[in-house]
């Protein structure tokens, strides 16, 4: 043992002496009822004040996830989970400490902790693709690569056409899009996974992008060239001279 590990072991045990000193002093000075019930009213004291300042921690979270929010315009529908994430993780945490404080072996707890982090993680696996959209929602609602009422394309690659319509509904898993390419008659929405929006190139139109049909109309349309007019100005042209021969 160095002199430093053996230095601070020392002071450790003083102060435990010290401690233990105290509320050995403390007890003398206690009243005998005080001092029987006393072994309930220490643990009973630390239990309110864990789960006061669970309580405490619960609000002021909240408070911030609210302001947030309200800062980034950010929908209800991600709101609630995360309040719920957060009181989950406090509630957690505050019987953990309950239960060490009513006596429970730190052993059962920690192997408690494992089995509990063995099973998240095991479940967090297996809903990655859910989870993935979920995450990838909250990036479109705090980073805003595109808005509702937008019109956007999703393309596997710049050259090739992909999903194009306008932005309806951003929710935790999809982002709808009213499908341009559709009929007045018949129209249809396109569900895109979110996290697909992050994987592929998305193309944002400013305003309106013109419809298929009128773009295929244009193509189709022929234009008129030089080379058209031409044999009438020679036949025009040639008319006088040929009348003059005669």
């Amino acid at each position: 043992m160095s002199f430093f590990s053996a230095f601070s072991f020392d002071a450790t045990e003083r102060n435990a002496r010290t401690v233990a000193s105290r509320m050995q002093l403390l007890k003398t000075r206690l009243p005998d009822w005080v001092q029987d019930w006393l072994e309930v009213i220490i643990p009973g004291t630390q239990i309110l004040l864990i789960l006061f300042v669970a309580w405490l921690l619960q609000r002021v979270l909240r408070r911030i996830v609210r302001r947030a929010s309200a800062h980034y315009q950010v929908p209800d529908e991600l709101v609630v989970p995360m309040n719920g994430l957060i009181r989950w993780i406090i509630v957690a945490s505050a019987l953990l400490l309950v239960l060490e404080r009513m006596g429970v072996s730190a052993t059962v707890l920690w192997t408690a902790f494992t089995g509990f982090a063995t099973v998240g993680a095991v479940a967090f696996f297996a809903a990655w693709s859910v989870l993935s959209n979920l995450f990838c929602a909250l990036l479109i609602f705090t980073v805003r690569p595109f808005r509702i009422g937008d019109y956007i394309e999703v393309l596997d690659t710049a050259e090739k056409p992909g999903a194009k319509g306008r932005v309806v509904d951003i929710n935790l898993l999809y982002t709808t899009l009213e499908d341009h390419g559709a009929t007045a008659e018949h129209v249809a929405w396109l569900q895109i996974p979110n996290s697909l929006v992050f994987q592929r190139v998305v193309r944002r139109f400013q305003g309106v992008p013109p419809t298929p049909a009128s773009t295929s109309q244009s193509a189709e349309q022929p234009t008129q060239t030089p080379a058209t007019q031409t044999p009438m100005a020679t036949a025009a042209g040639a008319s006088p001279a040929s009348s003059t021969q005669a």
